[in-house]
């Protein structure tokens, strides 16, 4: 169960040393939830590093949202599914699990090295699937 209290700040605190607090507290969950997932939890593989918790924490480099896949990580399987609707978007008219099966193997085939595995790049490359810009 989790406990809530009350915070009590000396009285020095700022709203600048808050500030600070709230950027340092974003980096480090961030690199909380990316060290539970290396151990095996259900959170995402977020390419945390220490190097990227410091920057953060100093303001050097922006925090994304936590259990959230930085854009730059699923850039490509957006990329791959947008362009695949293009493509195939004649023969498969709606996502399948022919669709599917195709996809899943050039992904493979494009991206042996990548950390996420097929079922978590799946979604990002339904999504770029399923975009429709407006018109």
């Amino acid at each position: 169960m989790k406990t809530t209290y009350e915070q009590k700040n000396p009285q020095w605190w700022t709203d600048e040393h808050e500030t600070a607090w709230d950027r340092v507290k974003a980096a480090m969950q961030r690199d909380w939830d990316q060290t539970k997932h290396d151990f095996g939890g259900d959170e995402p593989d977020t390419d945390q590093d220490v190097n990227n918790t410091v920057k953060q924490a100093v303001g050097k480099e922006p925090i994304p949202p936590r259990r959230v896949l930085a854009y730059d990580d699923v850039e490509p399987a957006y990329r791959l599914g947008y362009g695949a609707r293009r493509e195939y978007g004649g023969k498969y008219p709606a996502w399948n699990d022919d669709v599917e099966s195709h996809l899943k193997r050039e992904w493979e085939a494009l991206s042996p090295s990548r950390k996420q595995t097929w079922m978590q790049d799946r979604a990002a490359i339904r999504r770029g699937w399923d975009f429709e810009p407006e018109k």
